[in-house]
């Protein structure tokens, strides 16, 4: 885990760059609540609306992302506003609170925006719980969270918008189905209902942090899909959360919430938390929970009871999730495999056809945006099938076929991407060997996708014909995968 995190690629630093302006954006907009002569409530308010706004907004074009982000005070606001004026009303508080959740999960049908939105909505009354806000405090806080975004968009849209000089990311669309049998729809009935589970237990075991509970559920539950993802994204939240809560002894205690010494490492937190992300959720975690703790430092309530009962929460909420997506209208890892290695295929495909063309003179045929549509998919694979290859899987065959199956996937990836930086050699085009060798590997997969046999072709391989290589490669690794796809199991991959 120390490896992948410290020791994994970072093309164009963009990790690097994302969480550096994490930290310029969340410090600028701090400093601006201090200048305002905000409360410590309405400043660390404000320094979460800033994270969120840095953190969660995704939108694939610089435009969408800006609109995302003034709409979030839209979002933000009422939901602030109602959970101070039910601040003395658990009842419909909580039940408030579980409608925000089935709410901000429903909406990740509309894309990164309604995605973006529905955390922010949550973690609005997260926070407001988190600080106790009362309705004679709602003026500093519309200000802190307006401020606040103002600063972060001021600083990735304006600043440093490095994103400009990049081009849109591929983003696929999840797997789709209308009624219950949308993944969204079963996402929002089963995230609700962890959240219910977690709410009432949360508050058996702490009267006063059960929230806790409630935004360890939430949180699971996000980017997953499938029941097996949301299971590992549960025992990975636990373990960041055990790891983050040793470093809360060591690191955050002995501060004893001196401003001064806290702002730093809560500066070096906010880097963690987005330089981690999308490397290991543990490892977010890790970075999540210190700061929690350097917070509750400053708020003067900061122990090893709180930190305990931290831990305790989380596994309220680690169980909650799991049993929601267990027992609650599960989405199996399979059936989310299944769909994700199908698009995987048919954009290996579409890779092919438009290399055909490309190699044919076809003057707008332009391979290499299938192609990064293609590592997105692959990402997705691998991101679903990562229950079925988790260590702690039991069932050793069936993790060695997903194993199987990602390797080859990743061999067919590795091949079209030789094919494309060959075609796009000038010299290349109009051969028809290349040509008729592309419309095998769509042959192939068809084949493939539709359960019928593939005929690999071995004959008119010349020596040192790149290209013709990398159809061929790309061939063998079609006709191998058939195998484990096709293998009858209980927990089939594709098509068994």
């Amino acid at each position: 885990m120390l490896k992948r995190v410290f020791m994994a690629p970072d093309p164009g630093r963009t990790r690097l760059r994302f969480a550096a302006r994490a930290v310029l954006g969340i410090a600028l907009a701090v400093a601006l609540c201090g200048l305002a002569g905000h409360s410590l409530t309405g400043t660390v308010t404000g320094g979460l609306a800033a994270l969120l706004a840095l953190f969660t907004v995704t939108d694939a074009t610089v435009r969408g992302q800006a609109v995302t982000t003034a709409l979030l005070p839209a979002v933000g606001l009422p939901v602030l506003t109602a959970a101070a004026e039910l601040h003395d009303h658990p009842v419909a508080r909580d039940l408030t609170f579980l409608a925000v959740v089935g709410a901000g999960v429903y909406a990740r049908r509309w894309g990164p925006r309604g995605h973006s939105l529905g955390v922010f909505a949550f973690m609005t009354f997260f926070v407001a719980q988190f600080l106790h806000a009362t309705t004679d405090q709602l003026p500093q806080l519309y200000a802190a969270v307006l401020l606040s975004v103002l600063a972060a968009a001021a600083v990735r849209f304006g600043l440093w918008c490095y994103e400009r000089r990049l081009p849109p990311p591929a983003v696929p669309a999840p797997p789709g189905g209308t009624g219950l049998a949308r993944v969204t729809t079963r996402q929002a009935v089963q995230a609700t209902a962890g959240a219910g589970f977690a709410l009432v237990v949360g508050q058996l075991v702490s009267g006063q942090r059960w929230y806790w509970a409630v935004g360890a559920t939430w949180w699971i539950f996000v980017n997953t899909t499938s029941r097996g993802e949301t299971l590992v994204r549960g025992f990975r939240r636990l373990l960041g959360t055990v790891i983050g809560i040793g470093l809360g002894l060591l690191v955050a205690m002995p501060v004893h919430g001196d401003p001064a010494v806290t702002a730093a490492l809560a500066a070096v937190c906010v880097f963690g938390i987005f330089y981690t992300a999308a490397l290991s959720y543990t490892w977010m975690m890790l970075w999540v929970t210190l700061l929690a703790g350097l917070l509750y430092g400053l708020l003067g309530v900061l122990g090893p009871d709180l930190l305990a009962l931290r831990l305790a929460e989380t596994g309220v909420g680690a169980l909650g999730a799991a049993l929601a997506v267990i027992l609650v209208l599960p989405v199996t890892t399979h059936s989310i495999t299944d769909a994700w290695i199908r698009r995987a295929l048919r954009c290996v495909h579409a890779c092919a056809v438009e290399t055909a063309r490309r190699l044919a003179g076809a003057a707008d045929a332009d391979p290499a945006p299938r192609v990064a549509e293609l590592e997105q998919l692959l990402a997705r694979v691998r991101l679903s099938v990562a229950p079925l290859v988790h260590p702690l899987n039991p069932m050793l065959g069936r993790k060695r076929r997903a194993r199987h199956v990602l390797d080859l996937l990743d061999d067919c990836a590795r091949e079209i991407r030789g094919l494309v930086a060959v075609a796009a050699d000038p010299e290349a085009s109009h051969d028809t060997r290349l040509a008729t060798a592309c419309r095998r590997v769509e042959a192939a997969v068809e084949a493939l996708t539709e359960g019928r046999d593939i005929a690999i072709h071995t004959d008119g391989l010349p020596d040192g014909e790149p290209a013709l290589a990398h159809l061929h490669g790309l061939e063998r690794a079609l006709t191998e995968l058939a195998r484990p796809l096709r293998t009858p199991s209980g927990s089939p991959l594709v098509g068994a």
